[in-house]
């Protein structure tokens, strides 16, 4: 008997330290949580919020089919947040590595500590161009809006695709 999987998607974002090899590490991280399925491009992004002079960051996206419920998926990911030394002190500040849960399966949750879909996904191009890359045609589960749709919307300057096979020649 196969166990039941979920399709999750998750935001990879880092602008402190090395954010190309924190990122990689990240997706090998990732593959303890369940199977990653595919990977977005690699895109360089100018900082949306938080406190001035940050660097520019390094995001991608993955789709990730998991056995974890959400909260389990979710506390992983902050798991390996906290290895890669990710500390959490200012909203939208730097950070050495960023894993937001946008999507698991059609699941809509208003819980405080399980926000999903996540509640500015589908107005930040630095989400939806990596997801686009994977499935420009997902839906958001609430308002039916597909990504590509959203992205078209979206105000995407700041937001240049950077590196297409970014993972599979680290290994």
């Amino acid at each position: 008997m196969s166990i039941p999987q979920t399709a999750a998607f998750i935001a990879l974002g880092a602008n402190l330290g090395d954010p190309l090899t924190t990122l990689r590490w990240a997706v090998t991280e990732l593959r303890t949580l369940g199977t990653v399925k595919a990977l977005s491009r690699l895109y360089r992004t100018a900082p949306v919020g938080g406190p001035a002079g940050q660097p520019e960051y390094l995001n991608a996206a993955t789709c990730l089919h998991t056995p974890l419920s959400a909260p389990d998926l979710l506390a992983g990911l902050h798991e390996i947040e906290a290895r890669a030394g990710r500390t959490r002190t200012e909203r939208w500040e730097a950070r050495t590595l960023d894993l937001d849960l946008i999507l698991y399966g059609q699941l809509i949750s208003g819980a405080p500590d399980l926000l999903l879909p996540h509640p500015r996904a589908w107005d930040r191009a630095f989400v939806l161009a990596p997801l686009s890359d994977l499935h420009p045609y997902l839906t958001h589960p609430a308002t039916g809006e597909t990504v590509s749709a959203a992205l078209a919307r979206t105000d995407r300057r700041g937001v240049e695709a950077h590196i297409d096979d970014w993972y599979n020649d680290w290994h």
